[in-house]
């Protein structure tokens, strides 16, 4: 199967990963593997985010991030981040973070 691994299940329905250029539901992927998904190279993230290939390397490795990190990998990628508190009476979709982003674009 190559680079790209199948999904892997997680809970909820609006977890999404991109493999083969499709959408798959309630799937996860490591940051790399998002990213080679993607058909990018670090060296085009590290572009995108104005930094170096050796940076885009240990961002990839880190398993503890600030969230403005992650938002912003994932935009280099083409994506938008959203982040969803799961309860067993429903998903809540956390929108503080959203108003940070607005603020930058100001």
């Amino acid at each position: 199967m190559g680079c790209l691994s199948k999904p892997r299940p997680v809970g909820g329905d609006s977890t999404a990963v991109y493999s083969n250029n499709t959408v798959h539901q309630n799937g996860e992927k490591p940051l790399q593997e998002l990213r080679q998904a993607r058909k990018l190279s670090q060296e085009q993230m590290a572009k995108n985010l104005h930094t170096k290939q050796s940076n885009v390397s240990r961002i990839e490795k880190r398993t503890d991030m600030y969230i403005s990190t992650l938002r912003g990998v994932i935009k280099a990628m083409g994506g938008d981040l959203e982040i969803v508190a799961r309860f067993p009476d429903g998903n809540v979709r956390i929108n503080q973070f959203v108003e940070l982003d607005e603020a930058v674009k100001a």
